[in-house]
């Protein structure tokens, strides 16, 4: 199976991504846990809910990987909730960390923050400079994980223009893409 985690800032367009690609390919998509736990939380959320999003995250893809046997989109991995408590706690933490040198994406989709910010009641940073900071972030985690990633940016017909030109050269090139 191919696995492919859409990542990056809040409000970079990954769940758009993720839809359109599981739309395109006919197959299924990882929805962001986040959200779905942080809806049903009535307070304000901790590291530790950072932590129990971060397994859910893992929880669902697990999941859903049982029901597809050949591409499976992921709207967020582990780096998330990595740069999640490192930005806004300071923190890192031992769980995450090792199952980030663990977990195997054939590729990652790093989106980049030129769209404009959607305002949502779940989002944090919507200054220019911080998202800045976040994508700096995201990319350094990639580059320190060795993972293969490209960076996507332009509208959203651009971005899914780009991430299937690199799938179908992925797919070419035997599930293993150098960038």
């Amino acid at each position: 199976m191919l696995k492919i985690a859409i990542t990056g800032p809040e409000s970079t367009g990954k769940t758009t991504l993720a839809r359109q690609l599981a739309a395109h390919y006919n197959t299924l998509w990882v929805p962001e846990y986040a959200r779905f736990y942080l809806h049903l939380l009535d307070r304000s959320y901790t590291p530790e809910d950072v932590i129990r999003i971060a397994k859910g995250q893992v929880h669902w893809e697990n999941e859903l990987a049982k029901l597809t046997d050949h591409l499976l989109f992921c709207d967020t991995d582990l780096i998330v909730a990595k740069v999640w408590l490192k930005f806004k706690y300071g923190i890192e933490n031992e769980w995450i960390e090792s199952r980030l040198k663990s977990q195997y994406y054939n590729l990652h989709l790093l989106c980049d923050i030129d769209l404009l910010w959607t305002d949502d009641p779940l989002r944090e940073h919507p200054d220019l400079q911080d998202r800045q900071a976040l994508y700096e972030l995201y990319k350094n985690e990639l580059i320190l994980l060795n993972a293969n990633f490209i960076e996507i940016s332009g509208n959203e017909e651009e971005r899914l223009k780009q991430a299937i030109a690199v799938i179908e050269l992925l797919n070419a090139e035997g599930k293993k893409l150098q960038v």
